[in-house]
C-alpha cells in the first residue's frame, strides 16, 4: 500500500505494463502456492523476477459465489477509505497535527473465516505520524487485538489497493489466508507489480491472492485524492 504519493505521482492505472513483457518464464506447476497465477507469470522468488504489470491480473477467483463475496467485501473496504473507522473502532486520535483527509484513502477490512468483519483499518500516517500506520498494518493489529493471538489463520484480508512491501511482510507473517485486493500499484505494490512477497516461494507461508476487485472504482478514489 502505498501512502506518500504526490499529486503527480499518484497510482498508476491499467496500461503499465512489465518490463519483461512478453519474456516471462512460465510458473512453476508444481507449486501448489501458485495454482491462482495465471499461465505464464513468472515464478516468485526467479532469478529477475518481475511481478507482471498493472494491466495484467491474476487468476479469476474461481466461482460466482467467490467474486460476489469479494466484491461485497471490497466495496465495504471502499467504504472505509472514503469514511473511515466509526467511532469506537480503535483508530488512534491525532497526535501530528494530521487530519483523516490528508491521508491517501486506503481501507481494509479483516474478516474471520466465518466471513464475519473482524477489524477495519484507514491510512492513518499523516494523521498519527506513525511510519506504519498503513491501512492494513491497522487492520492487522487490531484483529489480533479482538482475537487475542497474532496468528489469524482462516482470515481474509481485503484492501482497497495492492499492499507495499511492509504490508505484504505483515500479512505473511500474520498467517492470514488469503489477500484481495482493488487497483494494482505497479510502482510500489508487492502483490504481483513490483514484487511478489504474499507468493514468494522461499517463504514459509503463502496467502491465496486475488487483485483487480472493483479496480476502476478503487483507482477512481485515488486519482481524485491526487487531483
Amino acid at each position: 500500500m502505498r501512502s506518500e504519493s504526490s499529486a503527480s505521482d499518484g497510482p498508476a492505472l491499467p496500461g503499465g505494463g512489465s518490463p519483461l513483457a512478453g519474456a516471462a518464464e512460465p510458473a512453476d506447476a508444481t507449486d501448489p502456492a501458485l495454482e491462482t497465477v495465471r499461465p505464464g507469470q513468472p515464478t516468485p522468488g526467479a532469478v529477475r523476477r518481475v511481478g507482471p504489470g498493472a494491466h495484467e491480473g491474476l487468476a479469476e477467483p474461481g466461482g460466482a459465489g467467490r467474486r460476489q463475496r469479494h466484491e461485497l467485501w471490497m466495496r465495504r473496504a471502499l467504504e472505509i477509505a472514503v469514511t473511515g473507522p466509526e467511532p469506537g473502532a480503535g483508530h488512534a486520535a491525532p497526535s501530528a497535527g494530521g487530519t483523516p483527509a490528508d491521508d491517501v484513502p486506503v481501507g481494509a477490512v479483516v474478516y474471520g473465516p466465518d466471513g464475519t468483519e473482524i477489524a477495519v483499518g484507514r491510512n492513518e500516517r499523516e494523521l498519527t505520524g506513525d511510519p506504519t500506520a498503513h491501512a492494513e498494518v491497522l487492520a492487522l493489529r487490531r484483529a489480533a487485538g479482538r482475537l487475542g493471538r497474532w496468528r489469524l489463520d482462516g482470515c481474509t484480508l481485503v484492501v482497497t489497493l495492492e499492499p507495499c512491501t511492509m504490508c505484504a511482510g505483515a500479512l505473511v507473517l500474520a498467517r492470514v489466508s488469503t489477500v484481495v485486493f482493488g487497483a494494482w500499484e505497479p510502482k510500489t505494490g508487492a502483490a504481483g507489480s513490483l514484487w511478489d512477497v504474499l507468493r514468494d516461494r522461499r517463504l514459509n507461508h503463502r496467502p491465496e491472492v486475488h487483485g483487480g476487485i472493483l479496480e476502476a472504482e478503487n483507482a477512481a478514489i485515488l486519482r481524485a485524492f491526487f487531483r
